[in-house]
């Protein structure tokens, strides 16, 4: 998989095109339960087409279609999705993203991408990287409470200590035997010892993992990052590490003598106590602002305070969807059908509007949510 990240996120938001098409669907990672994933692509596909028609009758729409009938006949795709799908398509661009939690299969039309499925995914508290280590290879997941898999290594972190070091290998690391470790000869000159010179390359190892996996994932995700390795490397990478999201607990194991499940299960171990906490922190702060006047769970009054860029933090409900539309300029909300093409989902674009001006959007449970209403907004000013 590929990490999903805000930037890919704020690529939707602009410099987009109308009509914009958005399919969301839950899709399944085993056969035969994925089998019937591409039928239920081509219906979705259906209902983006007669959308399409209603708004556009006289539009040449066979452009905007023809990659996501390419891609419903990709075998190759269908064998390796995840929990979820959502497909993006404008004049001149097509995204396809696989999730890692199902979604509400929908199909909309309209003047913006429907995003909101992508903000709780993105702004969801239990999200969470490993970075599987030891003194030869590495390994990089990304998980919630629900599932976990490895991320892809084409990403730019080295996966191996050849990888990260190359022709910089001391003379112990030259020969590698077909196990990784490395093989030592027996007579060696020098000043420094054998074990020196590994630890020397081991320091050196840990160090440009730690600098790629704080640059291609933990600044683009902002997620944070639970270490997975035997213990004696623990106190090893703790001390040479500049990652700032890597937290203090860690997994005493190497992912390679675990299974994913195990491993996930672990993780979940160090995150959901703070998770827990920040949920009860955000709806804490909200209680407190709202009784001084800096709080609303008001929809219309949270659509004003959005635009004039004074909503700080905003709580959405998640799995809810009401129609209608918010005017990015003005924050008047009009009411509609949402299968209407022009329609959206008017917390959508609430968390749209609150994330472009800078705040912060966390789309929360709904037996976690203090409010009825589907948001509430902690004022900055």
């Amino acid at each position: 998989m590929h990490p999903l990240t805000l930037d890919d996120f704020r690529s939707l938001l602009s410099d987009v095109e109308a009509p914009c098409l958005s399919l969301y669907q839950p899709t399944h990672r085993h056969h035969p339960e994925n089998q019937q994933d591409p039928i239920r692509f081509r219906n979705l596909v259906k209902e983006l087409e007669a959308s399409l028609r209603r708004r556009y009758p006289t539009r040449e729409v066979k452009p905007l279609l023809e990659p996501f009938l390419d891609l419903a006949d990709n075998g190759l795709f269908w064998k390796h999705t995840l929990d979820g799908l959502a497909v993006f398509a404008s004049p001149g661009r097509f995204r396809v993203f696989t999730l890692q939690r199902p979604v509400n299969a929908i199909a909309v039309v309209a003047d913006s991408f429907h995003t909101k499925p992508l903000v709780r995914i993105l702004q969801s508290a239990d999200r969470f990287q490993i970075l599987g280590l030891n003194r030869q290879t590495v390994r990089l997941y990304e998980g919630n409470r629900d599932a976990l898999d490895e991320i892809d290594a084409d990403d730019g972190v080295p996966r191996s200590l050849t990888e990260a070091l190359g022709e910089e290998l001391t003379e112990p690391y030259r020969g590698v035997t077909p196990t990784g470790v490395p093989s030592i000869p027996s007579v060696h000159h020098g000043h420094g010892s054998r074990k020196d010179e590994i630890d020397i390359d081991t320091e050196r190892f840990f160090r440009a993992v730690d600098r790629a996996v704080l640059e291609r994932h933990s600044k683009p995700t902002g997620l944070p990052l639970i270490l997975a390795s035997l213990p004696e490397y623990h106190g090893h990478f703790r001390a040479l590490s500049k990652n700032p999201m890597l937290v203090p607990e860690a997994i005493p194991y190497d992912p390679a003598s675990i299974d994913t499940e195990k491993l996930r299960a672990e993780a979940w171990k160090v995150i959901e106590p703070s998770y827990a906490r920040r949920l009860a922190e955000l709806v804490e702060k909200f209680g407190a602002a709202r009784a001084r006047g800096q709080g609303s769970a008001d929809i219309a009054e949270i659509a004003r305070a959005a635009v004039a860029g004074r909503v700080g933090h905003l709580l959405v409900e998640a799995d809810r969807h009401d129609p209608g539309h918010i005017d990015p300029t003005t924050g008047v909300i009009e009411p509609a059908d949402l299968e209407h093409p022009e329609v959206d989902d008017l917390l959508d674009d609430l968390a749209e509007l609150v994330l472009r001006m800078g705040g912060e959007v966390v789309v929360v449970p709904r037996e976690r949510m203090p409010v009825e209403t589907g948001a509430a907004a902690t004022y900055r000013f």
